[in-house]
């Protein structure tokens, strides 16, 4: 059997790329979800929508998905590329390494993947990724006012409103994703913005905090993120630790889940967030 080659995902090759991973991948996703979730990019210059393994009857074998996003960190323009739906056929899995390798060769980019498997995430520290940390506050949400004053918007032109430069534009890149919620909270020209996901956790419906802005701001506002969201139904507030300066209460911390990685020459675990990556643009 020849080997199989690693090609780019081009446009023209997405949508035969998204029903592989629509055929291939766990879940219910549909090739149009997935080739419309990978459309989802943030550059100015898009090099692929990641690349597949082809074998010698020109079939895809195999694949990895790209997001691209250009990003100002402490200041600095920096390139992203986040790794998504790692896939290869079980015949073929000995070449998975290729994919790795033709991914983390592109020059001038931070690499992170935010939903490895344990094999996928033991393959990537093999080529010096970090592990993040994984531990992560589950908080109670409790009734009551807050003592610190501000308040808390959730409209969208109010958000829109309040948000200028660089902070509105992140508002606005990620509102056209209708799983993701966003609120300020805060007070005029002191606002935390914060995007959560609804999920459920012991059966019951919780909030998974996936961004916020200003961790002081977090801490001090989040009674009234707490009240607003329990009288929305979600009993808990799930946000990972290396987020906060300070655990809310009440709350348990929870860990061994499979550790979110990332390659960086320049940058640490403190400046990675989920923004403009797949777990904002395939609803993870």
């Amino acid at each position: 059997m020849a080997q199989p080659t690693v090609v780019p995902v081009t446009d023209a090759a997405l949508p035969a790329f998204s029903r592989f991973l629509q055929q291939h991948m766990q879940g219910n996703r549909s090739a149009a979800d997935w080739e419309r979730g990978l459309r989802n990019q943030w550059t100015a210059e898009l090099p692929n929508f990641g690349f597949m393994l082809k074998n010698d009857q020109d079939e895809i074998v195999g694949g990895i998905g790209t997001y691209y996003a250009d990003r100002v960190i402490r200041g600095k323009p920096e390139k992203f590329c986040n790794i998504t739906s790692w896939c290869v056929l079980d015949t073929y899995r000995q070449q998975s390494m290729k994919l790795a390798m033709t991914v983390i060769k592109q020059p001038g980019y931070h690499f992170t993947d935010f939903s490895p498997t344990k094999v996928v995430g033991g393959t990537l520290k093999f080529f010096k990724f970090q592990e993040m940390d994984d531990a992560q506050a589950v908080v109670l949400n409790l009734p009551g006012a807050s003592l610190t004053g501000g308040g808390l918007l959730d409209k969208a032109t109010d958000i829109e409103a309040a948000l200028s430069g660089s902070a509105l534009k992140i508002y606005q890149d990620h509102a056209v994703f209708p799983w993701l919620k966003h609120v300020l909270i805060g007070s005029p020209g002191e606002w935390c913005h914060v995007i959560y996901k609804r999920s459920t956790f012991k059966h019951m419906p919780a909030a998974i905090i996936l961004h916020l802005s200003d961790r002081r701001l977090f801490s001090r506002h989040f009674r009234h993120l707490s009240t607003y969201l329990l009288l929305r139904g979600m009993v808990s507030t799930h946000v990972e630790c290396r987020m906060l300066d300070a655990v809310p209460w009440p709350s348990v911390i929870r860990s061994g889940f499979n550790r979110k990685v990332f390659l960086s020459g320049s940058l640490d675990s403190g400046d990675i967030d989920y923004l403009y990556s797949e777990r904002v643009a395939l609803d993870l």
